[in-house]
């Protein structure tokens, strides 16, 4: 499988030189460019990326925040650094943030290469499993106490997530947005996978603080509890998490306002919390309390350049779309 670099670097020639010079290396990887930190934290929101190398000194955002962006963000994602102006100072606090390797310009592209090839062989030498059952597998990793880093892809819908082990201990798991136990929760009950191992694990505090067994015996209860009362007639795809579920109307919701309209809407899903539960909670008492009969969806305008759109239901939704969209008719999609 061929396997995607992202190259990042201020200097256009440096970038067009080392695209290039890899270029032989076509059959093993290939090479995404991004002139700067911010346009390579955009990448990473929509591609598929096996390897970072960034420079250092970059605007708007250098290696350094890029760098800990990905530990924080992306931490299965290595990332190489390079740098015109090393000193044993920087390369130490490159390694220690995260970084896998540190090579000094001028360098020649065969040894950046060779690192490349170095850090996706380290990284892949654990193996590839297909079809298998993602619980069963992951009580082995506790048993054997491994550290490593698990990708997983959901063979019934394609959906993809990561597990993070240290020491046989489940540090974060991570399924989209989503993190920690709710993230595990839905992994644990897809029944057939493909899965990556990689040796080692970027983390360093535990997230989840939940053995394998509870979280296991917890997703399954879900799992059932949610097919018992989804059991109608059409079938509706398992998902045993409400936030995982309010995100996925919440998507379903803002594809059918810019099917409708366009993209000119520029909708967006927002997480819930407690403070839009209470706002949407108040609209509907306030329909009642004047006999305005049951609220279906509402516009908050908050003073920013963007409105909110509320949508009540058993999965009350909230999405953020741009104010020159006509509000009629995002509500006549909204409640047909």
């Amino acid at each position: 499988m061929i396997k995607n670099i992202l190259i990042v670097d201020d200097d256009r020639e440096m970038l067009l030189a080392l695209k290039e010079g890899l270029n032989k290396y076509s059959d093993t990887f290939a090479v995404t460019m991004a002139a700067d930190g911010q346009q390579a934290v955009k990448i990473l929101r929509t591609a598929v990326v096996s390897l970072v190398v960034t420079d250092l000194k970059m605007p708007h955002m250098d290696g350094f925040e890029l760098l800990g962006h990905v530990m924080q963000h992306y931490p299965e994602i290595p990332v190489i650094i390079i740098t015109g102006y090393s000193t044993s100072e920087l390369e130490r606090l490159a390694l220690e943030g995260g970084a896998v390797g540190y090579i000094a310009k001028p360098f020649l592209i065969e040894n950046l290469a060779h690192q490349i090839l170095t850090t996706l062989r380290r990284e892949s030498e654990g193996g590839t499993l297909h079809n298998v059952s993602s619980g069963i597998f992951l009580q082995l990793m506790e048993m054997e106490q491994k550290s490593c880093t698990i990708r997983l892809e959901n063979k019934k819908n394609g959906r993809k997530g990561v597990l993070f082990f240290s020491n046989g201990e489940l540090f974060d798991a991570r399924v989209g947005d989503n993190h920690g136990k709710t993230a595990a929760y839905e992994i644990f009950a897809w029944d057939e996978v493909n899965l990556t191992i990689q040796n080692g694990c970027a983390l360093k505090k535990n997230m989840i603080r939940k053995d394998i067994q509870f979280l296991m015996l917890e997703s399954l209860r879900r799992k059932d509890e949610f097919r018992a009362a989804h059991s109608g007639p059409g079938g509706i795809e398992f998902c045993a998490d409400p936030e995982i579920r309010r995100e996925r109307l919440g998507r379903d919701l803002r594809d059918r306002i810019e099917n409708a309209i366009g993209p000119r809407c520029e909708t967006e899903y927002i997480r819930m919390d407690d403070k839009w539960e209470k706002r949407i909670e108040r609209l509907a008492k306030a329909g009642q309390i004047f006999d305005l009969g049951k609220l279906l969806a509402g516009f908050l305008d908050v003073g920013e350049k963007k409105d909110y759109v509320l949508v009540p239901g058993p999965q009350n939704t909230v999405l953020k779309v741009d104010q020159k969209c006509p509000r009629e008719k995002i509500l006549q999609v909204l409640t047909n």
